[in-house]
């Protein structure tokens, strides 16, 4: 059966006090709230230490958001899949459509990332979709075709089994606009329907395909209720615990 999943993405928001709060709030929530779903965060990599200290009983799993491509070295700033896995951190974020709109990241590189993830017993969360230009020309499903292939489809069958795919539509990310249940679930079905043509159906359906463009309280039911919808991969409502908590128990 597919992992259901609610992860939140904090990106570069919350000083220490704020996200020490934020997570404070959110395992007295799990502590008292049977949820339907495995719940997830990712804060900023400086507060990965804290996130793993306070949820000792892994009733949350902590995930960076970017990881390197390379094992270890001169590479100032970067985040190494061995540290991750010395923390025991759950997994990392790869491939988000904002690590590739202001770092150029590629799909190249999220194969590296995602393979080395698995190395060293990580989940990978790998983020795909189309910018805005992209749907309306009627690219969308060659563009997140050709994403999934080149990031993923050099993983075994049991690799892939272990990835978490997240679905982002670039032009509904921080706009407020959204895909509507059916776009979403069109391209949910599509990335599925791609595993299953090279690894086969039974492989395809262990795979969590969560959704990741502007989920919130009021849309979550709709969104979550498509067959192909896993999840969802949250920004700015992970933020606030109240709308976060709406969005997990979506799945009750």
């Amino acid at each position: 059966m597919r992992r259901k999943i609610v992860a939140g993405n904090w990106k570069m928001n919350k000083n220490v006090i704020d996200a020490q709060q934020l997570m404070a709030e959110l395992k007295d929530y799990k502590n008292n709230t049977t949820t339907n779903c495995e719940v997830w965060i990712a804060p900023p990599s400086i507060y990965l230490m804290m996130a793993k200290d306070l949820y000792e009983n892994d009733e949350v799993g902590v995930f960076s958001q970017d990881m390197s491509e390379h094992e270890s070295g001169a590479y100032t700033g970067e985040i190494s899949a061995g540290m991750l896995e010395s923390i025991e951190a759950t997994g990392s974020i790869i491939g988000h459509s904002e690590r590739r709109q202001y770092h150029g990241e590629t799909d190249s590189h999220c194969n590296k990332k995602v393979k080395l993830a698995l190395e060293h017993g990580l989940i990978p969360i790998y983020c795909n979709g189309e910018t805005l230009e992209q749907r309306k020309s009627g690219q969308h499903l060659d563009v997140v075709k050709n994403q999934t292939e080149v990031a993923l489809f050099t993983l075994s069958a049991e690799e892939i089994k272990k990835v978490v795919i997240a679905y982002e539509p670039v032009w509904a990310i921080g706009t407020g606009e959204t895909a509507t249940p059916e776009q979403a679930q069109e391209i949910h079905a599509h990335i599925r329907q791609l595993i299953a043509g090279k690894y086969g159906q039974e492989v395809a359906d262990e795979v969590s395909i969560l959704y990741g463009g502007s989920v919130k309280p009021d849309n979550a039911v709709e969104i979550f209720s498509q067959p192909d919808i896993d999840g969802g991969l949250i920004g700015g409502a992970a933020l606030n615990k109240n709308d976060f908590a709406k969005i997990i128990e979506a799945f009750n």
